[in-house]
């Protein structure tokens, strides 16, 4: 695509106006001077961290003083380099050349499109974006997805729509995003079972996009059951897929979960975290865990376990992270699991046989598989569920060229 481009007018454009763009940098500037502000108490601490006779009561205020302090001025740190990557975010733009406009918008006009101009985009990550400013000449009902796919056809890359996108092209100008088809596409399955004691599950998961073509899913299990576990566990979820979709680091976001679980009105407050970031451009893969349950990658017959030995969130003022990196293939699939599948399986023939049975099984869909695996830890423990159970399984496949 680049070399078809060559001799065309290249332009390298903030996202953002100039206007905008100084104005989120004077956020930015007024953000870190607030975080400076409660730098400037340091000289205290250090007075009253040195003096023998400082009543023991007031130390471990003031200790706890400071270091919520300590927290609130990396979380406002954290939002003003956000606010900075955002004012510097910048693409390659470049200009249809007028040949080819000429040909696009013959074609186009053909379906009762008429188009202003298209740029093409390219990413901070490398990748295609195409910006195309139309309106339909008559109350056709094209969709913009139908739109897509011809462009797609014209431009020879296979293209998606943005999701913000209007469902169809109306007759008023107005500019439709699309981005470069990602590489991989992946099915979910999802088996549960609450503890027989309770009625409602401490286990709680999302599945979410946090940017083009990256799929995260979280599991949480909340330490207990009933009501309180599900409460912790539904708070860590909510709140991670917030700051990540926010665009906050994943290890700020973390710290900024566990002093919420810290701060709780109730002195145990304690959730693991399992979370799966993925890139279904490049197939690469992350996995954050802090204390959470093995995690297991299928490749055919083969199972690769992904444990920790980290403790969960909310005991520690900073939380103990574990971050793995994996790169998947086609057919692979990814199972994670909360403790009751384990605990199930410790009561019988033990949790070694679970990488054995997820190795051994030919189930190609998503959902069969968790529930094979759930039914299995079910029958070990003699139908006693002595823990909530919860499953997930993410099979991922290429697309066909």
């Amino acid at each position: 695509m680049k070399k078809q481009m060559s001799g065309e007018r290249e332009e390298f454009n903030s996202i953002l106006p100039e206007y905008g763009r100084r104005k989120l940098i004077t956020y930015a500037d007024s953000i870190r001077e607030l975080a400076e502000s409660f730098k400037e108490t340091e000289n205290y601490r250090e007075s009253i961290q040195g003096k023998p006779d400082t009543d023991r009561r007031d130390y471990v205020w003031q200790k706890r003083l400071n270091e919520n302090k300590d927290l609130l001025v990396a979380h406002l740190q954290e939002m003003a380099q956000i606010m900075m990557q955002l004012a510097d975010e910048s693409r390659r733009c470049v200009p249809m050349g007028e040949r080819r406009f000429k040909q696009i918008a013959h074609a186009l006009k053909e379906v009762d499109i008429q188009i202003k101009n298209i740029y093409l985009i390219e990413n901070e990550m490398g990748r295609m974006e195409v910006s195309l400013t139309m309106r339909a000449l008559k109350k056709n009902n094209l969709s913009a997805e139908e739109v897509g796919d011809l462009m797609s056809v014209l431009l020879n890359m296979r293209l998606v729509g943005a999701p913000d996108n209007s469902l169809f092209v109306g007759e008023e100008w107005k500019t439709y995003f699309y981005v470069e088809e990602a590489k991989f596409h992946v099915l979910t399955g999802v088996a549960k079972a609450v503890k027989e004691t309770e009625k409602i599950s401490g286990d709680n998961y999302a599945f979410f996009e946090t940017g083009t073509g990256n799929l995260t899913v979280v599991l949480s299990d909340g330490m207990g059951s009933g009501d309180k576990a599900c409460s912790d566990s539904a708070m860590v979820v909510e709140l991670m897929q917030k700051f990540l979709e926010a665009g906050f680091q994943m290890e700020m976001a973390i710290q900024m979960i566990n002093s919420a679980l810290l701060t709780g009105e109730e002195n145990a407050n304690m959730s693991t975290l399992d979370l799966c970031s993925m890139d279904l451009y490049s197939g690469e893969c992350r996995f954050v865990k802090v204390g959470s349950a093995c995690t297991y990658i299928k490749r055919q017959h083969l199972v690769d376990r992904i444990s920790s030995g980290n403790l969960p969130m909310g005991i520690f003022q900073k939380p103990d992270m574990e971050t793995v990196g994996r790169a998947l293939m086609d057919g692979d699939y990814i199972i994670m699991v909360s403790d009751g599948i384990l605990d199930a399986l410790s009561q019988g023939i033990g949790e070694d046989m679970l990488p054995e049975l997820i190795g051994s099984t030919d189930l190609e869909n998503p959902g069969e598989m968790a529930n094979a695996i759930l039914n299995f830890c079910i029958h070990q423990c003699r139908g006693r569920i002595r823990d909530d159970m919860t499953v997930l399984v993410i099979g991922i496949w290429k697309k066909e060229d």
